[in-house]
């Protein structure tokens, strides 16, 4: 199995999810009117887990990476409090299509760079440790936030299908945003 893994930056620290993690990450994600999943994909339910499943879940995922592969989940922590995971997950792996995500599941850490510094460190990392042309981010049109975060990070839209989304009854957008490596080094 792949080795733990732990980045830091001066805001946060990934690092790879843990035992001990699990009864903490299972509440912010499916705990009651969990407010983050009204931005996350909120056109998507969010597939019911028990504490069990969760647990068996997060081990089986580990078990599907390659050993060359770094782990596709980390945990989001500011000073020690967990906040969050991002992850990546491959749109086509033969192509190396790789899309990452972020869930900041505490609304007390919205709004305060957590997110933006957070796929910063992420995406630094992938680009380091997978030989990638591109990183891709979806989200959609309501989600201001997150298509912002992907322009301060050097990301475009490289696509919008109109429409696609239908949330409380109002339709939104999809919008595919990336960044190639070259555009990412020269950035950095």
């Amino acid at each position: 199995m792949n080795k733990a893994l732990k980045l830091t930056s001066q805001l946060v620290t990934l690092r790879s999810i843990e035992e001990e993690d699990i009864p903490i990450l299972y509440p912010l994600i499916y705990g009651k009117n969990a407010e983050w999943k009204k931005w996350d994909a909120p056109y998507y339910p969010l597939e019911p887990h028990t504490m069990d499943s969760y647990r068996s879940h997060e081990y089986a995922r580990k078990r599907r990476l390659a050993p060359d592969e770094p782990d596709s989940r980390l945990i989001i922590e500011v000073n020690g409090v967990i906040i969050g995971t991002v992850s990546y997950y491959w749109e086509h792996k033969p192509s190396l299509w790789l899309e990452v995500g972020i869930g900041i599941y505490n609304p007390v850490y919205w709004n305060g760079g957590y997110g933006s510094e957070a796929l910063k460190l992420w995406i630094g990392h992938l680009f380091e440790n997978l030989p990638l042309a591109r990183v891709g981010l979806t989200t959609w049109s309501r989600n201001e936030r997150m298509m912002r975060v992907g322009e301060k990070l050097g990301m475009k839209i490289e696509g919008r299908m109109r429409k696609v989304r239908i949330y409380q009854g109002d339709y939104y957008d999809s919008i595919r945003m990336g960044v190639l490596r070259e555009e990412w080094q020269h950035q950095t």
